[in-house]
């Protein structure tokens, strides 16, 4: 099936070539940020050590743990309209996953430690543990979506030893986005981490953006490729994305809630500071409430069933859902937690250019891995399709 991913219309290579350009871009400023250090090359600081990178952890991870609200439903609930966009979830989980581990090792002062991670484990160390959950889901998704794949190629059903690791696949999803959120929630000194509510947000916000995301893709898939997912996946998966996306917003408030009715600065001052800016420093108030505006749009296009249905406005809400998700995990979630410092000093922290373009390449790979992935996938669909269509002639 790999011959599949060396062929293709000029737009296919083109596309390959730019996310290539981009990886080289990120690249260069990788190695700059390896010589010079982080502090040279991107905007972090004494005060605010976690920043851009590890907010697209928090994000990408969400998308990767998103797979299982297609894989769920199909494998265990025999939920039929699934069946063309399972596979497509798995490598688009494989990708995501990617992006995540990526986004973790690039701002490694000494990359090379990272093997230290594996050759001297500390099992009391939470990052230990999401090494490990995330390579973990990387090899299931993977397995999982190419042997089920290579059965549809050979016109079979996929082996019976594949169960196991199916339903292993299943239950682990929710887990790497558990793992990375207590890699924050339980951290003393941080007022707007130090909450029990931030694993089921986490999973809330995975389970909205992170379909929104693919069924943008599989709609551009569509119009590029003309393979269709189906119309009933596409109802199916809207309502999920709309749920959980109602979910989300309920625990912010929830949080919101908390923070001001209890008055504790250091849960309402990161709050204030994000909204309307403290201590003279107002840098990501346009971003907090361009957060609330598209979760606003995105909710009420996904409630309204005439909107839902609608392909063009259900595209717009899944857009305007992600965006906002991605804002208020992959930016604001780690300035909030690190600003006020604990002085009570606000700090302000913009990422560079070179640090942004690092993040972007690194975005380029996973959606490179998706995009050949996907690639042999619609073709062997497709190549099936054909051969069933000739039978009937």
């Amino acid at each position: 099936m790999l011959e599949y991913a060396l062929k293709g219309r000029p737009k296919y290579w083109i596309w390959i070539l730019c996310l290539l350009v981009i990886i080289a871009i990120g690249f260069y400023y990788w190695v700059l940020e390896h010589k010079l250090g982080t502090g040279v090359v991107c905007g972090l600081h004494k005060d605010l050590t976690w920043g851009f990178h590890i907010g697209q952890l928090a994000f990408f991870v969400g998308a990767a743990a998103s797979a299982v609200m297609i894989v769920l439903p199909y494998y265990l609930h025999n939920c039929k309209e699934f069946g063309r966009l399972t596979v497509l979830a798995e490598f688009f989980a494989v990708g995501m996953v990617v992006v995540s581990m990526l986004s973790v090792f690039v701002i490694m002062g000494q990359p090379q430690r990272v093997f230290n991670v594996l050759l001297y484990p500390t099992p009391h160390s939470i990052i230990f543990y999401d090494l490990i959950v995330l390579s973990t889901y990387l090899f299931l998704n993977l397995l999982c979506g190419w042997t089920v794949l290579h059965a549809e190629y050979k016109e079979t059903k996929y082996p019976s030893w594949l169960k196991p690791f199916i339903y292993w696949a299943i239950l682990w999803g929710p887990s790497i986005h558990m793992v990375t959120a207590f890699l924050i929630q339980g951290l003393p000194g941080r007022g707007f981490w130090l909450t029990a509510i931030m694993a089921p947000r986490f999973l809330a916000s995975a389970f909205s953006a992170g379909p929104a995301l693919l069924l943008v893709l599989a709609l551009l898939l569509k119009k590029l490729t003309g393979f269709d997912i189906g119309k009933k996946a596409v109802d199916t998966l809207s309502k999920i994305i709309t749920y959980a996306f109602i979910i989300n917003l309920l625990f912010i408030c929830f949080e919101l809630f908390t923070a001001f009715y209890s008055g504790i600065p250091e849960h309402t001052e990161p709050f204030i500071y994000l909204f309307s800016g403290l201590q003279g420093h107002s840098e990501w108030v346009g971003f907090a409430w361009a957060s609330v505006i598209l979760a606003l749009i995105g909710l009420t296009l996904l409630v309204i069933p005439q909107t839902r249905k609608n392909e063009t406005t259900l595209v717009l809400a899944c857009i305007a859902v992600v965006l906002s998700v991605w804002i208020d995990k992959g930016l604001l979630l780690m300035i909030g937690g690190f600003t006020p410092n604990p002085q009570g000093v606000v700090v302000p922290y913009k990422p560079t250019f070179g640090e942004v373009m690092i993040g972007v390449a690194v975005w380029a790979i996973g959606f490179l891995i998706v995009t050949i992935l996907w690639k042999i996938a619609v073709s062997v669909y497709q190549s099936k399709n054909l051969v069933v269509k000739m039978k009937g002639n």
